[in-house]
C-alpha cells in the first residue's frame, strides 16, 4: 500500500433504540383458497435423473386437502407423488389417467 492513503473500514453493528419492522412483499396470491371449478389446471412432463414426471396445477386450495388429494391420487393411479410449490408431482406419463379423476373431482383445465 501507498503511504498516502489511509483506508476507513468499520466493522460492527450500528445499535439505536426502535425496533425495525420489516415487511416482505413477495407474498404470492397462493393464499387464496378457490374452489375446483375455478381452477384452470395445466400438465407439463418434465425429465428427472432420466424418469419422466407429470405435473399438474396450479393449486389454490388448503395444504390438508392438496395432501388427501395427492393421497388419494397415488392410490388410484397406482405411482408415487408429492405436492410442492402448488404443483402434484407424479412419477411416470399419467395425464390422460390423472385427467379423468381430476374431472370426476370437479377442476377444469386449460386448452
Amino acid at each position: 500500500m501507498s503511504r498516502g492513503k489511509k483506508l476507513d473500514l468499520f466493522v460492527g453493528a450500528q445499535i439505536e433504540d426502535d425496533w425495525a419492522v420489516v415487511e416482505s412483499s413477495s407474498k404470492k396470491e397462493s393464499s387464496k383458497i378457490l374452489m375446483p371449478k375455478e381452477h384452470k389446471l395445466h400438465f407439463q412432463k418434465q425429465k428427472r435423473r432420466g424418469k419422466t414426471v407429470t405435473l399438474v396445477g396450479e393449486f389454490f386450495l388448503e395444504k390438508e386437502q392438496t395432501n388427501t388429494l395427492v393421497k388419494k391420487f397415488k392410490k388410484q393411479l397406482g405411482c408415487g407423488g408429492s405436492f410442492k410449490n402448488n404443483f402434484m408431482e407424479f412419477q411416470g406419463e399419467v395425464e390422460q389417467k390423472l385427467r379423468k379423476l381430476l374431472e370426476k373431482e370437479g377442476f377444469k383445465f386449460k386448452n
